[in-house]
């Protein structure tokens, strides 16, 4: 199974990006017989777009085999092409490690999708901030945000 984990900066101990079209790297995950076998790095060719981010880096995701994708957000453009390839979209919290992340949904824990306005869930008055609680409640534990959103 192929998992590709939006992060800033990439690998298993780097904190699970909250965009998906936007995010500068994608931390490739392979995982055989419920363990990590491969991690790799690579650069969200999406990221620097002026337009169509989310869709260059879901096609990105097809190209690379995924088979679940993992990030805080999708947009609505990302969100239809990762779903027409038959790619599996889950939402982590903002504070999760890749590691964690992976794990939580190799347990089952993680299995809902987060879905956010195009542009990778910011602006849009989101309220995440400032919010209460990280559990595995509604969205995700993104909380009840009392203030600016991202």
């Amino acid at each position: 199974m192929r998992i590709i984990v939006s992060t800033i900066n990439g690998g298993l101990d780097d904190v699970v990006n909250q965009a998906f079209g936007r995010t500068p790297t994608f931390t490739i995950v392979d995982v055989e017989n419920g363990e990590v076998s491969n991690v790799q790095v690579v650069p969200n060719p999406g990221y620097s777009q002026p337009r169509g981010a989310g869709v260059t880096a879901a096609q990105f995701c097809i190209d690379q085999g995924a088979n679940v994708v993992i990030a805080g957000s999708f947009g609505p453009n990302s969100s239809g092409v990762l779903q027409a390839a038959g790619i599996r979209m889950v939402s982590a919290p903002a504070a999760m490690t890749v590691r964690e992340a992976v794990e939580a949904f190799l347990r089952g824990e993680l299995t809902q999708a987060v879905f956010g306005p195009e542009g990778g869930g910011y602006g849009g008055g989101m309220g995440r901030g400032m919010g209460r609680g990280r559990g595995m409640g509604r969205r995700m534990g993104g909380g009840r945000g009392r203030g600016g959103g991202w």
